[in-house]
């Protein structure tokens, strides 16, 4: 039989210390880190890495349920004192309905409270109920194992150390965050397009609205899984004319699809080519803050369910 996880970790331990500064060179990336996540693998059940999406390095599942992401980062990255990998990780599991998950760089350890709504000013320490360094690993080993293992979570774990963490500071349930999201873009658009473009009736307003905003997520979602260039969306944000450009877009991607989202027919305008916009107008542009696809996808389902009742 093969080393224990717990030797495995001790293994990996020893040499972190031996070799710390190689690995807290900034040339040391997170790939790297692979060998340690392989422990964690074999100690508290199956990884799935992720590639190059704009997602969580790793998603720990038991029974084909997802459990808990982990975010592996390079032992340069100060997990204690930097805000933006923290607001990465709980961005992913806030909108993915995680209540835990993880953040590492083996150097530190955190587990962060993910039921409470991630925003981009706070602090490294919001939402992080624990934070070990790498020299607490083995006196903590059965802590963690106790946790995170696949055992103990089908014996409830996770679910009790949710518990014992229990906030209702800043919580909020991300499918009624995610349609108060929309109908704020949504009342934004209207009032804009309305202002501008006084002609359009009542039924024309709306198809332009929504039809603008189904577009715009469609291709938010595309971005954060490869299929479209990363962040394209909140740079048409940048300079004048915004709409025009963003129209162009929404035509590049009618080439592309084979959607009726895009459908622009030839000859003739499309409604909200005609429409003017302010280049000022919230909407889901900005990859930071945006809810990830699997939750946008579910719950702009449920806001069209809403609209034709």
């Amino acid at each position: 039989m093969g080393a224990s996880p717990a030797a495995l970790a001790a293994d990996l331990v020893q040499r972190f210390s031996r070799d710390r500064k190689v690995f807290l060179s900034l040339e040391y990336m997170e790939e790297q880190l692979r060998p340690a996540i392989v422990v964690w693998r074999l100690e508290f059940g199956v990884r799935t890495f992720l590639g190059a999406t704009k997602a969580p390095d790793y998603t720990f599942r038991i029974g084909g349920r997802r459990v808990f992401f982990a975010e592996a980062k390079k032992p340069a990255v100060r997990i204690a004192d930097d805000a933006s990998p923290a607001f990465q990780l709980r961005r992913y599991a806030w909108t993915s309905k995680l209540p835990v998950s993880l953040l590492t760089d083996f150097e530190e350890f955190a587990v962060y409270d993910c039921r409470i709504r991630p925003f981009q000013t706070d602090k490294p320490a919001t939402a992080r109920t624990m934070l070990l360094g790498y020299t607490d690993y083995l006196e903590r080993w059965d802590d963690l194992a106790g946790l995170f293992s696949p055992d103990a979570i089908q014996k409830g774990s996770l679910d009790r150390y949710v518990e014992s963490t229990k906030t209702k500071k800043g919580t909020a349930a991300v499918d009624d965050a995610f349609l108060a999201e929309i109908e704020k873009w949504r009342d934004s658009l209207a009032r804009s397009i309305a202002l501008r473009n006084p002609r359009l009736s009542t039924r024309q307003l709306n198809f332009a609205v929504q039809r603008t905003i189904d577009r715009l997520i469609f291709l938010r979602i595309c971005e954060d899984r490869g299929i479209e260039h990363y962040a394209f969306l909140q740079s048409l944000m940048n300079g004048e004319r915004v709409y025009p450009r963003l129209v162009k877009h929404f035509r590049d991607a009618d080439d592309r699809y084979n959607s009726g989202l895009f459908h622009f027919r030839a000859g003739r305008r499309d409604m909200t080519e005609m429409s003017d916009i302010s280049d000022r107008v919230p909407s889901p542009t900005d990859p930071e803050v945006f809810l990830s696809p699997d939750c946008a996808e579910e719950q702009l389902r449920d806001f069209h369910c809403i609209l034709s009742r």
